[in-house]
């Protein structure tokens, strides 16, 4: 499962969002798809345990999590250092 699919899984469980899963791509507007600030706490919060990652104070903003392409570049830096790509330590539903 690539990042991407796991951050519309995560954002199809946690976000909330009004428009349907299919219509988002990497760069719709969460926020004008129906992500509130709160839904996206809960999808930061599920990524962190998911990727076994914390978003830094400087990630905590709109920007970082306007669209799935955005969310992609916050998860891949965060995980730049490790000796292979981002592997899943939680559970998707």
């Amino acid at each position: 499962m690539s990042i991407t699919d796991i951050i519309l899984r995560t954002l199809a469980e946690h976000g909330r969002l009004a428009a349907d899963r299919s219509l988002i791509d990497d760069h719709t507007d969460l926020y004008q798809a129906g992500l509130t600030s709160h839904a996206s706490v809960n999808v930061m919060l599920a990524l962190e345990g998911l990727f076994d990652i914390e978003f830094p104070d400087r990630m905590l903003r709109r920007g970082v999590f306007r669209s799935v392409s955005s969310i992609r570049q916050a998860i891949e830096e965060l995980t730049a250092g490790a000796a292979s790509p981002p592997q899943l330590t939680g559970e998707l539903k």
